[in-house]
């Protein structure tokens, strides 16, 4: 049997799928775009021409939406990312160091400042 090459994902397909999508509301173009950003952004290889891709406001905003769903099945399968410092330990003094209260402003005389009215 022969063997068909894999089809290229286009950045202007991508994006005419999208333009589609979004006058006809064409749900199988809104799917097939996804599914080749997917592609772009997922692979290393092809990671430049994704950033190329967003450029446009259509494949940026979907990008947001992908990404959503993203996190969603990240967190469904468990995938968690690791946890930031709790704040005591971020706050934590040095050791040596006194603890200075804050300072307050020196009241001006009243004569010392100029007046708005003269």
């Amino acid at each position: 049997m022969a063997r068909t090459p894999p089809a290229r994902v286009s950045g202007g397909r991508i994006l005419g799928d999208l333009r589609l999508a979004a006058r006809k509301g064409d749900r199988a173009a809104l799917s097939l775009a996804l599914d080749q950003m997917r592609t772009l952004a997922h692979s290393p290889r092809y990671w430049e021409r994704y950033l190329v891709l967003l450029r446009n406001p259509l494949a940026r905003l979907v990008d947001l939406l992908v990404i959503k769903q993203g996190e969603r099945i990240a967190h469904q399968k468990g995938w968690k990312l690791p946890r930031p410092a709790p704040a005591s330990e971020r706050t934590r003094r040095r050791p040596g160091r006194k603890a200075t209260p804050p300072r307050r402003r020196a009241a001006t005389p009243p004569g010392a400042q100029p007046s708005l009215f003269d």
